[in-house]
């Protein structure tokens, strides 16, 4: 199974995703002070003197102590996190594409002082993103189908993990920003 295990602070607030050794050790270590979610991983140990084989369930959202930094999140802005952010959509024809065929276009672009920032960028197709080259929206009589915005913590932990399981994304979800949660507001 390919799942991993979503870490919280105390807080409830995302830290990492981890696999099974990682919560296993958090776990075994008496470190995960809750847990959410149905059992994703059972780990069997040895057997005891009176026959009984030791057992560990392991969740899959375990909460752990520790320091809770306030600090704003903005998560590093890569072509993987901004194609999952657009649902690998151009943002100007709108029609999807696999990752292979999209790139990354500046809204303004940066020879002009755009900036290299969320929200300044979006999911172009290769077509698309020629076709406006190194001019304003106006200038190439082009428009955005959606906002581009900054992901907040939850919703770039659901970006960055392919296999997101059914509670996981319960828990994420209650925190996405209204962007993602009307699917960008594609007009």
């Amino acid at each position: 199974m390919n799942a991993k295990v979503l870490r919280l602070n105390k807080a409830g607030t995302p830290i990492a995703w981890l696999n099974w050794q990682e919560t296993a050790t958090l776990v075994a270590k008496d470190q995960v002070i809750w847990s959410l979610g149905e059992v994703v991983y059972t780990i069997y140990g040895g057997t005891s003197n009176s026959g009984a084989r030791s057992r560990l369930d392991l969740p899959s959202i375990v909460a752990c102590d520790g320091k809770i930094e306030e600090k704003t999140f903005v998560p590093s802005l890569t072509n993987s996190l901004l194609f999952s952010r657009d649902q690998h959509v151009c943002l100007y024809c709108g029609q999807d594409f696999p990752s292979s065929e999209l790139s990354r276009d500046h809204v303004t672009p940066t020879s002009r002082g755009g900036k290299d920032i969320w929200t300044n960028c979006v999911t172009a197709c290769r077509r698309c993103n020629n076709r406006k080259g190194n001019k304003t929206l106006d200038e190439a009589n082009m428009e955005l189908l959606a906002v581009p915005f900054v992901p907040n913590r939850y919703e770039f932990f659901y970006l960055s993990n392919h296999n997101v399981l059914a509670d996981q994304m319960e828990f994420l979800k209650t925190r996405f920003s209204k962007n993602t949660k009307n699917n960008l507001h594609f007009q």
